[in-house]
C-alpha cells in the first residue's frame, strides 16, 4: 500500500493533536470492524470555530485523515466546516488508499457530529445528517501487518 508524501507527514507530524480543556462540543465516531475511533473537539465562538483538537485510535490513515481534517476547519464558520467531505479531505491528502477512504469518512462523520452537538447545546436545530455505515468497506481489508501503516 502506497501513501501520498502528506499522509504520511500528517501520521508522522499531526497537527492540532491532544484533548482541549473546556471544548465547545465533542463528536465521536467508530468503526467496528476496523477498530478505529476518532474524537473531534471543536472550541466555538461566534459561529466560527476557532480552535479544534483531536484524539484518534487508529491506523495512520485515520491519524493522517484527522489531522488534515482540522487543518480544514480551523477558522472557519460552522457552516463552512459542514461542507467538509470526505473526499475534500483524501483529496487535500493527495488521496487515499480506496481501502482507508473509510478514515475520511470518520472525519467527516465526527465533525458532523461535533456541528450538531454544538448547536444542540445551544438550543438550536441540529442539521439535516445522516451518519455513515462505518462498517461497510468497498474494497478489501489489507490481510498482512505490514500492509499498514
Amino acid at each position: 500500500m502506497i501513501y501520498s508524501p502528506k499522509v504520511m507527514d500528517h501520521f508522522k507530524n499531526p497537527r492540532n493533536v491532544g484533548e482541549m480543556e473546556d471544548p465547545s462540543s465533542i463528536g465521536e465516531v467508530g468503526n467496528a470492524k476496523c477498530g478505529d475511533i476518532m474524537r473531534i473537539y471543536l472550541k466555538v465562538e461566534n459561529d466560527v470555530i476557532v480552535d479544534v483538537k483531536f484524539m484518534t485510535y487508529g491506523c495512520g490513515s485515520a491519524i493522517a485523515s484527522s489531522s488534515m481534517a482540522t487543518e480544514l476547519i480551523k477558522g472557519k464558520p460552522l457552516r463552512e466546516a459542514w461542507e467538509l467531505t470526505n473526499k475534500a479531505v483524501a483529496d487535500a491528502l493527495d488521496g487515499l488508499p480506496a481501502v482507508k477512504m473509510h478514515c475520511s469518512v470518520l472525519a467527516e462523520d465526527a465533525i458532523h457530529i461535533a456541528i450538531n452537538n454544538y448547536l444542540k447545546s445551544q438550543g438550536r436545530e441540529p442539521w439535516d445528517y445522516t451518519e455513515h455505515d462505518h462498517d461497510h468497506h468497498e474494497a478489501e481489508e489489507p490481510t498482512t501487518v505490514d500492509d499498514e501503516v
